[in-house]
C-alpha cells in the first residue's frame, strides 16, 4: 500500500518505548518496516532510536510551518502520522516526505558527533578552500555526509525493493517519494555550514578552530517550504520516466520537490483524501491570509467566544541576575471555524 510509504519514519511516534536498545527483538517488533529496512535495523540497531527521534523532528517542523494552513499536517488515523494524506500524491505528501527523511539525516548525523553511533564519528569533511590559512579545520563536526548516506540507504530501501511495471501509477508514485525524499536530503547537505570559535588570550581572536555545522532544522523547514510552494506538477512520460505537466516551466532539480495529484482543498472532512476539514480550527479575524477566517473556515462562518489569556507581564530585571515578573490575565475574543 502506497499509502504506508512515509511510515517509515513515522512509527516511532507510536511506539516510543520499542526505541530502547536491548528490548530484544527490537526489529521484528517495530511496524511500519520494509524488509529491507529490517534488515538494516539488525545490521544498525544503534541508529534506530535516532531513526525515530530525526522522524518525529521532522512531523514537529511540518507542524509548524502549516499551523496556519487548512492542511496543518496533523493526522486522519494512527497508523501512519500523516494519516491518508499519503495515499494521494499530492504537494502536502511530498512536503511529508522530503522533511521526514530531512530529520533522519539530521538525527543521524548529530548522532554521530557525540559518539552515539559504533560505525561513524566526527565528521571528516575536507578543509573548505576559503578558510583563512591560519584557522585550523577539523573540530568535531557533524557528520552529514555519513547521515545523508544512511539516511538514503534506509530511508529509501522501501521504495526501491518494489517492483511495478514501469509507467503504472505505483511506479510513479515511487518515483515521486525518491525525488522528495532526495530532495529533504539534499536541504540538510546543502544547508549545513562552516562554525567557527576563537581561542587565544582572554577571548582574543588570535586562533580559531572551524567544523561543520548542519543548520537549524528551522531553517531546514522554512527552506523545504519554499520548495512546497513552488513544487512542480510532474506525470508519467515516455519510457515510464516523469515529466512536467506543464513544459513552460523548467525541469525539477534533485532538490525541488514534486507531485503528481492535485491536493483537495480540505475544507471538509473526508477520510479518503485524509482532510480532516478545518471545523472546529482557531482562526484570525483581521487577517487576509490562510490563517484569516474567511479563508480558513472556507466560507462557512465563525463563532466568536471569551477566553483568559495568562501571560508575564511588569518584568524587571534585578542585580544580579534575575529577571521578575508578574502573571497577567486578560479576556481576549477567540474564532472557531463553523
Amino acid at each position: 500500500n502506497i499509502g504506508e510509504s512515509a511510515s517509515l519514519a513515522l512509527t516511532p511516534i507510536q511506539m516510543p518505548e520499542m526505541y530502547i536498545i536491548g528490548a530484544q527483538p527490537l526489529c521484528s517488533q517495530l511496524s511500519g518496516l520494509s524488509q529491507g529496512q529490517r534488515k538494516l535495523c539488525q545490521l544498525y540497531q544503534d541508529h534506530m532510536k535516532y531513526i525515530g527521534e530525526g522522524a518525529k523532528t521532522g512531523i514537529k517542523e511540518c507542524q509548524y510551518q502549516f499551523r496556519q494552513r487548512r492542511w496543518n499536517c496533523s493526522t486522519v488515523d494512527n497508523e501512519s502520522v500523516f494519516g491518508r494524506v499519503m495515499q494521494i500524491g499530492s504537494r502536502e505528501t511530498a512536503f511529508t516526505y522530503a522533511i521526514s527523511a530531512a530529520g533522519v539525516v539530521h538525527a543521524i548525523s548529530r548522532a554521530c558527533r557525540e559518539g552515539e553511533l559504533s560505525t561513524c564519528g566526527c565528521s571528516r569533511a575536507a578543509r573548505p578552500r576559503d578558510l583563512p590559512r591560519d584557522w585550523l579545520w577539523g573540530g568535531c563536526g557533524d557528520n552529514v555526509h555519513y547521515g545523508y548516506r544512511f539516511s538514503r540507504e534506509f530511508v529509501d530501501a522501501r521504495e526501491r525493493e518494489k517492483n511495478y511495471p514501469r509507467g503504472s501509477p505505483e511506479q510513479t508514485r515511487i518515483l515521486m517519494n525518491l525525488q522528495n525524499n532526495e530532495a529533504g536530503r539534499q536541504a540538510v547537505y546543502n544547508l549545513a555550514n562552516v562554525a567557527c570559535k576563537c581561542h587565544g588570550v582572554s577571548g582574543s581572536c588570535s586562533l580559531k578552530t572551524c567544523w561543520l555545522q548542519l543548520a537549524d532544522f528551522r531553517q531546514i523547514g522554512e527552506f523545504l517550504k519554499e520548495k512546497y510552494d513552488s513544487a512542480a506538477a510532474m506525470r508519467s512520460g515516455r519510457k515510464g520516466k516523469l515529466e512536467l505537466v506543464d513544459k513552460r516551466f523548467n525541469p525539477p532539480t534533485a532538490g525541488d520537490l514534486i507531485y503528481i495529484d492535485p491536493s483537495p482543498d480540505y475544507c471538509h472532512r473526508n477520510e479518503t483524501t485524509g482532510s480532516l476539514g478545518t471545523q472546529g480550527r482557531l482562526c484570525n479575524k483581521t487577517s487576509e491570509g490562510m490563517d484569516g477566517c474567511e479563508l480558513m473556515c472556507c466560507g462557512r462562518g465563525y463563532d466568536q467566544f471569551k477566553t483568559y489569556k495568562h501571560e508575564r507581564c511588569f518584568c524587571k530585571f534585578h542585580w544580579c541576575c534575575y529577571v521578575m515578573c508578574k502573571r497577567c490575565t486578560s479576556l481576549v475574543d477567540q474564532f472557531v471555524c463553523k
